[in-house]
């Protein structure tokens, strides 16, 4: 059987309103998560829409022999985004259930609700030279509510509008602390609600980021010719948090407060809820029961700047739209170096409720805009529009990239073999590998492959040796971030001119290849270059030698298997956590005696005892295999020096080792018309009013969040169908089953919550009775 995993990194873009819509959508994630984790045991089979999911997860199984796992371990998010972004994080790292937070979008995301009381109008006449601005805005001819609001909601957005507009003027008509007060009572509601065992496996990490935006600004140091530094303010913020995922159910990803703190931040709407400052969480944790005991740590952490300038109490933090390229950029620099149990198929999905209109207007509407849909449009619409062209053209430009990387290592294996074969081929033993001699086998291959090169070598080493220097500097600046600032010299180049007077200044040898210096520094600290050759060897048993174990099908799924428990062992040593609790204290010596440090960082990882385990498994593993099949898999455990020669310096150092492209997948309005067609003006109500529209109307609400759950089953049931592997197809009458079957579920499950307009689930489930196969599909 094979397996595989399929990742997905959800990015969320804001919207305003329509976070009610994304909260539909992630809540089907959430969903075929859990039915993922049912599949793979420990839990009951669900039921409802849930059972729908599983359902397809055997059908792939049984039909094509693919064992499919669902786990959405990066999330990030802009403003509404990153909100529904912390709370699906939440119940993945935790098993709470994101059914309470349901009731509390349709219920309390009203502008009734989020007006603050001080601001409230007590009477009609309240603010009564106000009324000639309410009339012209509610009800001359051609008024902005009749131009951006459907006839059968007028009434009731136009009583609340006045209730906003006669509220107080000049300052934000929303509460902070009502806002905070309201997502800490969400939390409350989630830990108090049903709990299962958590969505991703014990140890595997989640990781969250939602953006936010410094109004005030940090400074920065920028380093240039003359004059040698220089201060440059920066606003964008990235609030982040990294968890092992942990065995035992109801474990928060963070303290609640800080996740309160990060999703208020986010959404901070500039004009309408005031910025975000730290004294706002800390009346907030003086009435909770725990207080805020991390209040000092989080700070040093998300504000580092601020904290050590000591003026993070008066840092002020609005929408993280209004710089929204963080998302993507957060997402993609939490892929490198993640843990890999079996074949690993990676999805950016990213959720845009993709309005055609800005700020009111049509993308196609020649006129200039008026007052408000500027306004409005530069708010609400144009900060979230602009930025995912760059960053998808990244990933794009990145999968190029591994593609060609790909085709070079490709070319390269009949030389490579047959190097090897010319190394160990007449070796008496080679069929009949033990510990101690796989290892002298390796060592013999690296001089050989390092002689072989010549001259590149030397590129080939100062790559590496970059890389590493950077991968400490790293480690050790994460550990202790105040080094950034304490010390005016930049650690990566202190530690470069430190190694080179200790003489790896030249990585070569003088019988060609690395030198001893070299070489001692690479077996104690050069652990890509060991995660680099396990991901080529789980690929080419993944996707390749069919041939080599035809007779014996389980042959190459445990071969697998002990590559990645294999390469479990290396990922245990990454990062700042492998060193120790106390290695901040020893960080912050670096400065002071780098070798001290690095030395303790090479004891306390030990790389060549891990190498040795390694190897064990590995001989454990392949002793029973075919007689082929064991062969090629020692021809490119040996041979992967040969390869990294080459493709190491075309990588630039960057140290990615999957050659695989990450794809990127969409869910929007627009890409699913299965039920349907038209997008977002056909089935969305909270584009209305300048994308605020589902904040006047409890109808509109339920409208968004049930659509967002069909476009969202719609869009899962594609994405697990596209994860099969090349040349393997689900019947467009079976899609069209398993996708009418959720949407059937779905309108059952919230049939008894979606009460506001009695003709929605009964026109709903018309329209998928008469949806034909081929729509459907």
């Amino acid at each position: 059987m094979r397996q595989k995993e399929l990742r997905i990194a959800l990015v969320c873009y804001g919207g305003v309103s329509l976070a009610i819509y994304m909260h539909g959508v992630t809540k089907e994630l959430w969903k075929l998560a859990r039915a993922s984790r049912a599949f793979h045991g420990g839990v009951a089979a669900p039921g409802g829409e849930e059972a729908v999911y599983l359902a397809l997860l055997e059908h792939i199984e049984k039909r094509h022999k693919l064992r499919l796992r669902v786990l959405p371990d990066i999330l990030a998010g802009a403003s509404a985004g990153g909100i529904n972004a912390i709370f699906l994080a939440q119940a993945l790292h935790s098993g709470q259930s994101l059914e309470p937070l349901t009731d509390l979008w349709l219920g309390r995301a009203d502008v009734d609700v989020l007006i603050d009381p001080d601001a409230r109008p007590w009477s009609r006449i309240s603010k009564f030279w106000a009324m000639p601005l309410v009339y012209w805005l509610l009800k001359r001819p051609g008024n902005v509510v009749s131009a951006s609001v459907a006839p059968e909601t007028r009434t009731e957005v136009r009583s609340k509008l006045s209730r906003l507009i006669r509220s107080r003027w000049f300052e934000p008509p929303f509460s902070g602390i009502g806002f905070s007060r309201l997502l800490c009572e969400a939390f409350t509601a989630m830990r108090d609600g049903p709990t299962d065992a958590p969505l991703l496996p014990p140890g595997h990490p989640i990781d969250l980021f939602v953006t936010a935006t410094d109004f005030k600004g940090h400074a920065e140091m920028l380093r240039l010719n003359s004059p040698a530094q220089v201060e440059e303010s920066e606003h964008r913020l990235s609030i982040g948090f990294r968890s092992l995922t942990p065995e035992a159910a109801g474990q928060p990803l963070a303290f609640p407060l800080e996740l309160v703190f990060a999703a208020r931040a986010t959404a901070s709407f500039p004009g309408a809820f005031p910025a975000l400052q730290l004294a706002e969480i800390d009346e907030l944790a003086a009435s909770h029961e725990h207080g805020w005991p991390s209040r000092t740590a989080f700070v040093e952490r998300v504000m580092p700047e601020h904290s050590h300038r000591g003026d993070a109490e008066a840092v002020a933090l609005i929408d993280g739209s209004v710089l929204v390229n963080a998302p993507f950029a957060e997402a993609m620099a939490a892929l490198p170096g993640r843990p890999a149990q079996r074949e690993v198929d990676r999805r950016f999905v990213y959720v845009d409720p993709h309005p055609d209109q800005i700020g009111g207007m049509s993308r196609s509407d020649p006129r200039p805009p008026g007052f408000f849909s500027v306004i409005f449009g530069s708010l609400s619409s144009i900060p979230r529009e602009q930025p995912v062209r760059d960053n998808l053209e990244a990933i794009a430009q990145s999968s190029r990239d591994r593609a060609q990387l790909k085709q070079i290592v490709d070319n390269l294996r009949p030389e490579v073999e047959k190097a090897v074969e010319k190394l160990f081929g007449r070796t008496l033993f080679f069929d009949r590998p033990t510990v101690a001699r796989l290892t002298g086998w390796r060592a013999k291959a690296q001089q050989a492959a390092a002689e072989r090169a010549g001259y590149a070598f030397q590129a080939y080493g100062q790559v590496k040796l970059t890389g590493i220097i950077q991968t400490l500097a790293d480690a050790i600046t994460k550990a202790a971030p105040e080094l950034e600032h304490a010390h005016g010299d930049n650690l990566v180049e202190f530690l470069t001119r430190h190694l080179a007077e200790r003489g790896l200044d030249h990585i070569g040898g003088a019988r060609g290849g690395a030198s001893d210096d070299a070489v001692a520094f690479f077996r104690d600290h050069d652990l890509g270059f060991r995660i680099r050759r396990l991901r080529l060897l789980a690929r080419r048993l993944s996707e390749e030698w069919d041939d080599a174990a035809a007779d014996s099908p389980d042959a190459r799924q445990k071969a697998r298997d002990v590559v990645y428990r294999a390469l479990s062992l290396y990922f245990d040593r990454e990062g700042a956590h492998a060193f120790g609790t106390d290695f901040p204290v020893v960080a912050r010596r670096v400065y002071g005696d780098p070798q001290e440090v690095l030395q303790i960082m090479a004891n306390r990882r030990q790389l060549p005892a891990t190498d040795l385990v390694v190897d064990a498994l590995l001989v454990e593993g392949i002793a029973d295999l075919p007689r082929e099949l064991r062969r090629r898999i020692l021809l490119t455990y040996l041979g992967f020096p040969f390869y990294d020669t080459v493709t190491l310096p075309l990588l630039r150092g960057d140290g990615a080792s999957e050659f695989e492209p990450a794809k990127v997948d969409r869910i929007s309005p627009d890409d699913c018309s299965a039920i349907r067609s038209g997008g977002t003006r056909a089935t969305l109500r909270g584009v209305e009013f300048y994308n605020f529209g589902a904040f006047f109307s409890r109808v509109y609400r339920e409208n968004d969040y049930l659509w967002g759950r069909l476009h969202g089953a719609e869009r899962m049931i594609d994405i697990l169908v596209s994860a099969l592997p090349r040349g393997v197809v689900l019947g467009a009458d079976e899609i069209t089953a398993f996708k009418r079957d959720a949407f059937l579920a779905v309108l059952d499950e919230e049939q008894g919550r979606l009460k506001a307009d009695p003709e929605l689930i009964p026109g709903l489930r018309r329209e998928i009775e008469v949806a034909g196969p081929a729509k459907l599909a």
